[in-house]
């Protein structure tokens, strides 16, 4: 009676203007070759995070699709909504 958990990225998608990095990962817990359980977690990468950590598999896509006119488009909205969030919620 072997019970063995195995976590895998069993999705990643590449959404939006930004191509954002939308990854599912699920966690599987097994019992001598079947299935008793499997959860997921979802989380977002983003051009500016670090991806140093992640699988070789996030990394080439994440370097595929970001390129620099992805980045610098990225960074300039970012920008933008911080100069938006100032002038909508000035410092008190």
């Amino acid at each position: 009676m072997a019970i063995e958990k195995t976590i895998v990225d069993d999705r990643i998608e590449v959404v939006g203007t930004y191509k954002c990095l939308q990854i599912r990962t699920a966690t599987i817990i097994t019992e001598d070759g079947v299935e008793l359980s499997r959860s997921f977690h979802r989380r977002v990468i983003e051009p500016h995070d670090d991806i140093t950590t992640e699988s070789a598999e996030i990394q080439g896509i994440a370097n595929a699709t970001w390129t620099d006119v992805v980045k610098a488009a990225w960074a300039t909205a970012q920008a933008e909504q911080i100069e938006l969030e100032a002038t909508v919620h000035p410092s008190e």
